[in-house]
């Protein structure tokens, strides 16, 4: 399903655990690494396409975690232009997404990154919230700074605010290949 705009819905998925940690997975087959994340279907509403993904993508189910907060509105990355499938109709340019906040409230034994016939994950660990943004590509990045920015003061004993070593900007000059045309375009508006 993608809007008028072309962006896709989705979800994306911060798990955290009673010390503030959050779980961080490595992309089956690839060095990448990133937070649960998946498309919203047609007629599913946000808060079931988070509960489907994150059985999908790292085995829990609702009962093994809370929700404590989710993001206002929709937060959106465009993809590179290379990355754009402009022979499939209707053209995805990027994403539009509402991110979760989820406190584990069992034990890491509930995680199974087998849950289903095509895994997404063969990797995970627990990080420190903010750790997480220097190692996200590049077009995702400012989402993922926007969703940490809005939920971290949910979570008790971490920064409200990143490290200015962790800023996007800052990360964008260390890292010479970032280009402010190739970075995410960020909107808060609420798209329906």
């Amino acid at each position: 399903m993608i809007d008028r705009s072309g962006f896709r819905p989705n979800v994306g998925i911060i798990v955290c655990n009673q010390r503030g940690e959050v779980f961080w997975g490595k992309r089956v087959g690839h060095r990448s690494w990133q937070f649960p994340q998946g498309g919203i279907d047609v007629e599913e509403r946000p808060l079931e396409a988070m509960y489907r993904e994150l059985h999908e993508e790292v085995g829990l189910l609702p009962e093994h975690v809370s929700v404590m907060a989710w993001t206002r509105g929709w937060l959106r990355y465009r993809l590179p232009r290379n990355m754009v499938r402009r022979h499939v109709q209707p053209v995805c340019i990027g994403q539009k997404q509402k991110w979760f906040l989820l406190r584990l409230r069992t034990d890491e034994s509930a995680f199974d990154l087998n849950a289903t016939h095509k895994p997404e994950f063969d990797g995970w660990e627990w990080r420190p919230f903010w750790s997480i943004l220097p190692e996200v590509i590049y077009f995702k990045r400012t989402v993922y700074f926007q969703a940490l920015h809005q939920l971290a003061p949910f979570i008790e004993g971490v920064p409200a605010e990143c490290p200015d070593d962790c800023l996007p900007e800052q990360l964008e000059r260390r890292g010479g290949r970032d280009s402010s045309a190739d970075l995410a375009t960020a909107g808060n508006r609420d798209a329906r």
